[in-house]
């Protein structure tokens, strides 16, 4: 059986309308949002000097009694005084 494409209707089907975001999404503005994430109204408060921080970790490590805490204190420690050239083996 032979299909006679011009009295059939397979060639009238009409192709799918396949839109681009553009077309369904609306528009937005240029630039990224993330640009305003360090800004802030607020008052800003002072961060600790590396010096306050060395002493509330050596005062946190005779505190704690957790063993995950201490190692995780240890490592801080010792990042510091690597840094400062004043660690020791």
């Amino acid at each position: 059986m032979e299909t006679d494409f011009f009295t059939s209707n397979l060639s009238k089907i009409a192709p799918k309308f396949r839109t681009s975001g553009a077309v369904s999404q609306p528009r937005r503005k240029a630039g990224s949002p993330l640009q305003t994430i360090g800004e802030t109204k607020g008052k800003v408060g002072n961060l600790p000097t590396q010096d306050d921080y060395l002493g509330r970790l050596y005062r946190a490590y005779e505190m704690t009694d957790d063993t995950k805490l201490k190692k995780y204190i240890f490592t801080e420690i010792r990042k510091i005084l690597i840094q400062r050239g004043s660690w020791r083996v």
